[in-house]
């Protein structure tokens, strides 16, 4: 029987990037966003603040775009400050490498395993899906989901108990399977 397990976000990611007033690296967003509009043009940032002094860094998502090219509800949803629209422009790459930024998802996710009667099984077939982009290594959500540590997953590994098709080293950020054998 295969099991499902979900990695699901619970807050939104700290954004890493320099802050120019001090000398820390890291930003929170609430997801709120500033419009501005000029005659027929738009300009929309996603605010974030400093972690360490509270200065606020504004993250471009629409630079002197035409307001008409915007759709009607993505600008209802900007002018709302709607969290999920802050949480999915995080996501995007090309808002990533305009803003020269990256996403720090320590402590913002959490694994979702279902029932825990599945883990006296002798083969247990995973299968794991991720509700968002979230890198995480395999082994550390393996060792979460089964109660192992990760020194002993890393063991099951090397000796053939635990096979995947993706590599299990490293990070991942989209869904894969595994069976562990016992």
């Amino acid at each position: 029987m295969l099991t499902i397990w979900v990695v699901m976000p619970t807050c939104l990611p700290l954004v890493l990037r320099r802050c120019h007033a001090c000398t820390s690296d890291r930003f929170r967003t609430s997801g709120k966003f500033r419009v501005n509009a000029h005659h027929k043009l738009i300009d929309v940032w996603l605010l974030a603040l400093c972690t360490n002094c509270g200065e606020t860094t504004k993250l471009t998502v629409l630079e002197r775009t035409n307001v008409r090219s915007v759709r009607p509800d993505l600008l209802d949803r900007m002018h709302r400050n709607d969290p999920g629209l802050a949480a999915e422009l995080l996501q995007d790459p090309v808002l990533r490498r305009r803003n020269r930024i990256a996403l720090d998802w320590n402590d913002a996710w959490r694994l979702d395993t279902g029932a825990p009667e599945h883990l006296d099984q002798e083969v247990l077939d995973v299968s794991v899906r991720f509700a968002a982009r979230i890198p995480v290594r395999p082994v550390r959500l393996i060792a979460e989901g089964c109660g192992l540590s990760r020194a002993e997953v890393e063991r099951l590994v090397t000796e053939g108990k635990i096979v995947s098709a993706v590599r299990l080293t490293g990070r991942l950020s989209g869904d894969f399977t595994f069976t562990l054998k016992r």
